[in-house]
């Protein structure tokens, strides 16, 4: 079994490392917050001083930090990770974060003569806890074979998108529709209420119709249908609104530099930015239903 540092063990990277110790490797985790290594520790994970000494003697190295300029700055440099790192160590970056920061990587990596991945996911942190995680992965066959059997471990639907950056191209391709379509359904079920239908009611037509989509069948806005969907926990989050509008921001980021039209991206941005604001940084996405309603 391998040697595996993990760099940032919060609320998606903690499962993670955890069910890379279920599978017998050997995991040095770092992350700033205390708390963060306390519960690692408690899953087994070995706690290192800092995120070089984690990284030193790994064989592989997943990080999972919370921006592009995070990722950078900790690996680069006489005291960053890739002058830590032995020859040949693989890098896998499973943060979300900007195309043009997911290719800087890669680029540093390859001038440091280290193989990456860039390898974003999509599962929240339920799926971090169950090993169910979708990854959507960017970079070389060489360095997607080398990482595939790791990722496995962690998830259960492994993407490879294409060549530096595509990882995280498709993430927020991805994630902008999972804006999108949840502010339809939110709308759809406000409107619902409005004409006296029930959530159970519209849930089991819009379900089984050409409604249907992840927003509604899995992860159900309203109480009732979906007993799994945060709905059903007052919206504490599987996804954070803060998380859904730091995506959102990357995909237009994206758009703006591509010259795509994203007109329904841009107002989801909007919207997001608005349910923010009025203090729902922490709740669930899905909660932004609370706020249209409020608005109706």
């Amino acid at each position: 079994m391998s040697i595996i540092a993990f760099i940032g063990l919060g609320n998606m990277g903690g499962p993670m490392a955890a069910n890379l110790v279920k599978a017998g490797h050997t995991v040095r985790g770092f992350d700033l917050v205390p708390a963060a290594l306390e519960a690692a520790a408690a899953r087994g994970a070995e706690i290192a001083d800092s995120a070089a000494a984690a990284v030193r003697g790994a064989a592989v190295v997943v990080t999972m930090l919370p921006s592009g300029r995070h990722v950078l700055a900790a690996v680069e440099g006489e005291a960053g990770l890739f002058a830590a790192a032995e020859p040949g160590t693989l890098f896998i970056d499973s943060s979300t974060i900007d195309v043009s920061s997911a290719r800087a990587f890669h680029e540093r990596a390859a001038a440091a003569g280290l193989p990456s991945l860039d390898a974003p996911v999509s599962g929240g942190v339920g799926g971090a806890e169950a090993g169910t995680l979708t990854f959507m992965a960017g970079g070389s066959d060489a360095a997607f074979a080398s990482a595939r059997p790791i990722l496995e471990l962690m998830g259960k639907k492994i993407v490879h998108c294409g060549e530096a950056g595509a990882g995280q191209a498709a993430k927020i391709c991805n994630n902008m529709i999972l804006g999108i379509s949840m502010i339809g359904v939110c709308e759809a079920f406000v409107l619902g209420e409005k004409l006296g239908l029930s959530h159970q009611a519209l849930f089991d037509v819009a379900s089984t119709s050409s409604g249907q989509c992840w927003s509604i069948n899995t992860y159900c806005p309203v109480p009732g249908p979906v007993p799994t969907s945060p709905a059903n926990r007052d919206y504490q989050p599987g996804f954070s609104a803060a998380l859904m509008l730091k995506d959102l921001k990357l995909s237009q980021g994206a758009a703006d530099t591509a010259g795509a039209a994203t007109a329904l991206g841009a107002t989801a941005a909007e919207l997001y930015a608005a349910y923010e604001a009025d203090g729902n940084a922490g709740r669930d996405f899905s909660g932004i239903i609370e706020w249209i309603r409020a608005r109706s």
